[in-house]
């Protein structure tokens, strides 16, 4: 696996959640189909086999190998690659939907490998709700009563339920269709409905399984702003699975993507974006409109002169696109503020540069302590 930075767990964290903790740590992740599966982890002679080189050797299929990583507390941690790569059997192991062949993962230092059948009920009912591509709507029950199934099923009491299910209704913009049925529904809508079904239980953790697959290109980028706002507003933990590399760019803080069950690259949209790992991520993020998601510390210079007094301002992380349009409409370079200090300028070499891909980015992508690299 090419370099990824991931959180060392030396720390134990107890099982409420630690403020400076990961909600998941993985560790060594491995999910191997077919005979003899267990043995393949501590094979290493099978590690760097292909996929057909590994199922025509062993009879097996390796959908997740030698994962790790950890979601932090409040960020949209996206886990995106084509069909085939591993990332929805790798977000099904997080709740143990699939059972891991090997590997450590942690819940708020909690060893969910180690969780019997009623701790793993607790979990997938409270702490880590799931929004699937298929709706999984119950057709006979309202909109209401499919929102408040998962507080039923908690043995949450019939008045709270559905006070609990209107509010959530109205926070996911379904209200006044409280007593529609699912067919009654668009396809947008429905996915609504399921978003406010898992939003109804206050779980820590959201999990997306390409929630939005399914709809047309105008609703889904409907529904992915509406997971931007429910998470500036909430700032709930959310791992988002998908294969669209714009969607991922846009919802995520950070983003691992995969490639035949391996993490090729982790990190931020800007770093995979203005420093690919590999050609391979190279050639996936060819495409993307490069303004729109560097950031102004890509293009910056130090301020020369009065530089530092002139002109227009921006915060760091505003996009390139921004500066653009600023130092387009004033002809003078942006000032890039960080409060009432001045960092640095960014002029039309600098702009030009980071949209052409010359001029590689410099994010700060050095272990920290307590960080090591894989």
């Amino acid at each position: 696996m090419s370099e990824a930075t991931v959180t060392s767990t030396d720390k134990t964290t107890e099982a409420s959640g630690a403020a400076d903790g990961p909600v998941f740590a993985v560790r060594n992740l491995w999910k191997v189909f077919g005979p003899g599966a267990e043995r393949i982890p501590g094979n290493t002679e099978v590690h760097d086999l292909s996929p057909a080189e590994l199922r025509e050797r062993t009879g097996c299929t390796a959908a997740v190998r030698d994962v790790s990583f950890d979601v932090k507390k409040g960020e949209v941690f996206v886990v995106m690659g084509l069909s085939g790569s591993g990332k929805s059997t790798l977000v099904r192991c997080l709740t143990r939907l699939i059972e891991p062949t090997s590997g450590s993962l942690a819940i708020d230092g909690e060893d969910v490998l180690a969780m019997d059948k009623a701790r793993l009920r607790e979990l997938r009912r409270h702490r880590a709700a799931m929004v699937f591509q298929h709706f999984g709507l119950l057709p006979h029950r309202s909109v209401l009563d499919n929102v408040a199934y998962g507080l039923e099923i908690q043995g949450v009491a019939k008045a709270e339920r559905r006070a609990k299910a209107l509010d959530v209704v109205k926070k996911v913009g379904l209200e006044g269709l409280e007593q529609r049925k699912p067919g009654q529904l668009s396809g947008g809508q429905q996915q609504r409905v399921g978003l406010a079904r898992a939003l109804a239980v206050d779980p820590e953790v959201l999990l997306f399984d390409e929630p939005f697959s399914a709809l047309d290109p105008l609703i889904r980028r409907d529904m992915q702003e509406e997971i931007c706002r429910l998470h500036d507003e909430e700032g709930r933990t959310m791992v988002f699975i998908t294969h669209d590399l714009s969607e991922a760019l846009r919802v995520g803080d950070r983003i691992a993507l995969m490639r035949d069950g391996r993490v090729v690259q982790l990190g931020t949209p800007e770093e995979i974006v203005g420093s690919p790992a590999d050609d391979y991520v190279r050639d996936f993020v060819r495409d993307v409109v490069r303004a729109d998601v560097m950031t102004v510390r890509s293009a910056m210079r130090p301020a020369d002169g009065d530089e530092e007094t002139r002109g227009a301002a921006l915060a760091p992380d505003a996009k390139v696109s921004e500066a653009i349009e600023a130092v387009a409409r004033t002809g003078f370079p942006v000032r890039v503020m960080d409060g009432k200090r001045c960092l640095g300028v960014v002029d039309h070499a600098g702009l030009l540069a980071v949209v052409a891909g010359t001029s590689a980015p410099a994010p700060d992508t050095a272990p920290g302590p307590g960080e090591v690299v894989v």
